[in-house]
């Protein structure tokens, strides 16, 4: 708990007096922090105060109190801010006005609640007409208040506000707000304070304190709301930070057409295209952009003509206020060293900044910037390769729309987040979840989205909108989640109601697929075919940096020429995983596996095993050629051999025909092989100990491949034989002997030298404690962290879906360990396997080839620990190339030779 008395909780900013930087992020939030720094600039930045993080610290731990300090120095910096704007807080003739903001450390763009206009009352609107001469504005201003503070302090819903105004806007014939007179806004006014008194039970608040303690109340309130805690948990954000509140004096961009706000960033957020980008409205309020209720107009000429907009550039309508615009992005930009993220109003005439922040980009924006900074000479290579997020290279990485393929465009929109995407159709952000969970790709579909859909968003394939722009909710929380984006697609009419949405004379319904293509903004009907992408380019440039600097090496998970040449292609350096299992279920091969389980004795097993080998040496044949003397780890036979055994009727009696056999015999001999926990059976190296002859054949099949393609190629071929499930230095020693006896006889049989390296997968905790021992017969290390997971925490993979959300929700796992290392179990036994291992041989290869392999966090530890390289599945090798380097300069060392 924060202790009170010294403890400063309120830092005022802007108006000649300035008391934070952009390095206090931590406790002012990334806004406060941000807009002290403007402010340091020199920029236009209206006055205000942030209340630090330790207040929500303080909140959450006190039963949503505050410290007694508070409220005094909350005056104190509103009497500043008074006197900085010459008016004052609830004065009915010369008012002053707030915005009430969130601002965590980390962007959370629309996840928690904000307040504007706060102030105003039946009086003080009054004194605001009479200071801007336009009772209009006052009234419009007053009625956004009320339906803002009412939603989101009193919890009324929005639905109530929207249905008055949509009632007065119909009885007016007026199509858009900006249409009502003043005397249509006080009767919208009248009819809101009503409806919120019916609602309450009491009326709207008149008293400007309680508003304003209303406001910071709901602001600390939003940092639990079901919408943050899914996006902190989404962008893995500590619940424990906290947010900060921002009291900032409110600028007016609804004043007349000399006034506008709006969204611009200094790069496009989409290609990262070095050219300034953005959307603003005319006579509007913030919220009236990322709402999407008005089209918004392009910044830039440039802007409005590559979107063929008919409406005007901000370049055009406001051409000096638009120079001194682009003159602070440019010292933004300057200053951040990256890419911003800004909002402004012009009130009058006159440019004011209300945020910056680093700005959201895709994958390929977010490589194109980084290299484009490097190359100007703003950042270094280290510098650009931490720009990069490694999970966001996932974007990149998957199939976009074959540019020859049919397609039937039904509307265009806005290409909000590049990326193509089919999916069954749904309405709700709840279907989108459900319909997910059963495995289906679906498209969510929405007039508009809010951040309430932002566990449908997620689940969701695409995202598809018929109103917003290209920096409305959908359009900027899609880009930071990687989903295609279509946003504005006008053309479109979206019925909730009947599930359908149309088009002239074509109507698409709930479960109909359609594609999206967020790169060129178009809609179309069914499923569009997909080409491969080609990742060179900013990529390529960027994953060279990488390779430059990280220290571990990169292989893949591969037992198909398929997966080989996809891994080669994503620049793997080799083969870290070849689980042979996967070989044998092949059509042309699982009868043979069959006969051998089912053979009484070595000499059955062995005349199945023969018909096997040419198989398993053709496959070798084709993982050594493609890796082209790089090197291939093969996993001897690991999974229990039940598991190969058919299960219907018919397969068995397939199997007896095959074996000349009775079924019965097969049935039987698959209730033998039966285990109640087959995870921790005979499996693995206990299969070998009990066969040797399927590990003899196992090895005999690499070898001679090994032999046939250093012949054919001239190259060296050492491939890395790994006994699984090791647990004792015996077994190794014993199979071992299997494997070496397997190398003579090829070595005997085509006079060929062979170069070969026998270890193990450590995967169970006996064998991390005794890895001196195992170190003593195996050269090498390969810590499988999927099974060494399982059978550090006594939990089967394949069941703990159904309780480990409720672990994490419990605060008992932070994260599910088989996504993501264990690093204080799982872990340690890693890091002792490591130290024990190289203790009895300094020149160990160490090396980890489960799911963690590709998990960035996972990845930072094994360059903790050592380890020489990781291996995970070809689509993630580049996440796992960069995330390597990343961890090579946290760690700050340098790769070897």
């Amino acid at each position: 708990m924060a202790s009170q008395g010294d403890n400063k909780w309120v830092y005022s900013f802007g108006g000649g007096k300035t008391e934070g930087r952009a390095d206090m992020k931590n406790l002012l939030g990334g806004k406060g922090a941000n807009l002290a720094e403007m402010a340091n600039l020199g920029l236009p930045v209206p006055p205000g105060f942030t209340i630090t993080t330790g207040v929500c610290t303080y909140f959450y731990a006190n039963g949503r109190k505050y410290p007694d300090d508070l409220r005094g120095q909350i005056d104190q910096a509103l009497a500043g801010l008074e006197q900085a704007m010459g008016a004052k807080f609830g004065d009915p003739v010369n008012p002053l006005l707030v915005s009430v903001r969130s601002g965590a450390r980390a962007s959370m763009p629309g996840m928690m609640d904000t307040v504007l206009n706060l102030g105003l009352n039946d009086t003080t609107v009054q004194g605001l007409v009479t200071r801007s001469g336009d009772p209009r504005f006052a009234y419009d201003s007053y009625r956004r208040f009320i339906q803002m503070y009412g939603n989101v302090v009193l919890d009324v819903d929005h639905h109530h506000f929207e249905e008055i105004l949509e009632s007065h806007k119909r009885d007016k014939n007026k199509h858009f707000d900006t249409d009502l007179t003043a005397e249509d806004w006080q009767a919208v006014v009248a009819d809101y304070k009503a409806m919120v008194e019916r609602e309450l039970g009491h009326p709207f608040p008149q008293d400007v304190q309680e508003q304003l303690w209303g406001a910071i109340g709901a602001v600390f309130g939003s940092w639990m709301n079901a919408r943050a805690i899914t996006y902190r948990k989404l962008h893995d954000i500590p619940a424990d930070w906290g947010t900060a509140v921002n009291v900032q004096c409110m600028v007016f961009g609804n004043m007349g057409n000399d006034c506008a706000t709006g969204v611009a960033f200094t790069r496009n957020p989409s290609t990262g295209e070095n050219l300034f980008y953005g959307e603003y409205l005319v006579n509007a309020q913030g919220e009236d952009v990322v709402a999407g209720i008005r089209t918004p107009q392009h910044l830039t000429i440039a802007g409005k003509e590559s979107n063929k907009s008919d409406l005007p550039a901000m370049e055009e309508v406001m051409p000096e206020v638009f120079r001194q615009l682009d003159g602070v992005r440019l010292t933004l930009e300057k200053h951040y060293r990256d890419m911003q993220d800004i909002e402004f109003t012009v009130q009058q005439g006159t440019l004011y900044m209300l945020q910056t922040r680093t700005g959201k980009r895709t994958a390929a924006a977010a490589l194109k910037i980084a290299v484009d900074l490097c190359t100007e000479g703003v950042i270094d290579k280290a510098e650009a390769v931490k720009r990069i997020d490694p999970a966001s290279l996932d974007q990149l990485l998957h199939p976009t729309l074959d540019p020859k393929a049919d397609r039937t465009v039904i509307a265009k929109g806005l290409p909000a987040s590049p990326g193509a995407a089919s999916g069954k159709v749904v309405f709700t952000a709840d279907e989108a979840e459900s319909q997910a969970a059963l495995g289906d790709a679906v498209i969510l579909c929405r007039v508009e989205t809010s951040p309430e859909d932002i566990h449908g968003m997620h689940a969701a394939r695409g995202i598809l909108t018929t109103r917003g722009g290209m920096t409305s909710h959908a359009a900027v929380v899609a880009r930071g989640m990687g989903r295609a984006c279509v946003a504005g697609a006008g053309e479109l009419r979206v019925d909730y109601k009947n599930k359908i949405m149309s088009v002239r004379d074509i109507t698409v319904r709930e479960g109909d697929t359609i594609t999206i293509d967020g790169s060129t903004g178009e809609v179309m009907l069914g499923s569009v075919p997909t080409i491969q992408p080609e990742l060179s380019g900013d990529f390529a440039t960027l994953m060279g940096w990488a390779d430059e600097i990280r220290r571990m090496g990169v292989r893949a998970n591969a037992e198909t020429p398929l997966d080989a040449r996809t891994a080669r292609k994503f620049g793997a350096e080799g083969i870290g995983l070849s689980r042979t299992e996967h070989m044998f279920f092949d059509p042309n091969r699982i009868l043979a596996v069959r006969e051998m389980i089912l053979a009484e004795t070595e000499e059955g097993r062995r005349k199945a095993l023969d018909k096997l080998e040419p198989f398993q040496k053709q496959d070798f044949v084709e993982l050594f050629e493609i890796m082209a003397g790089l090197p291939v780890t093969i996993r001897l036979l690991d999974p229990p051999l039940h598991e190969f055994l058919p299960n219907t009727e018919a397969e068995m009696e397939e199997v007896a025909r095959a074996a000349g056999t009775d079924p019965l015999r097969v049935h039987h001999r698959a209730v033998q092989l039966h285990e109640a926990n087959p995870m921790l059976g005979h499996r693995g190296c206990r299969l070998g100990i009990t066969f040797p002859e399927i590990y003899e054949m196992q090895a005999r099949a690499i070898f001679t491949a090994a032999a046939e393609v250093a012949q054919k190629t001239g190259q060296t071929v050492t491939p890395e034989i790994m006994i699984p499930l090791i647990g004792t230095k015996k077994e190794l020693d014993i199979l071992k002997a299997v494997v070496d006896k397997a190398a003579e006889q090829v070595k005997a049989a085509t006079g060929q030298d062979l170069t070969y390296h026998v270890g193990t997968m450590i995967e169970l905790p006996r064998a991390a404690l005794r890895a001196d021992e195992i170190a003593e017969s195996a050269e090498f290390f390969s810590f499988g962290t999927n099974d060494l997971t399982q059978t550090t925490f006594g939990i089967s993979r394949d069941d703990a879906g159904s309780f480990l959300p409720d672990y994490e929700r419990a605060g008992i796992l932070e994260h599910d360990p088989f996504a993501t290392l264990d690093q204080d179990g799982v872990g340690e036994l890693v890091r002792i396997g490591v130290e024990r291992g190289r203790k009895v041989r300094p020149d160990l290869k160490l090396g980890i080839c489960g799911e963690h392999g590709g998990d960035p966090a996972s990845i930072s530890f094994c360059e903790q620990v050592g380890l020489d390289y990781v291996s995970c599945s070809p689509y993630r090798v580049p996440i796992a190339r960069l995330a390597a380097a990343q961890a090579a300069l946290n760690a700050d060392t340098v790769k070897r030779d």
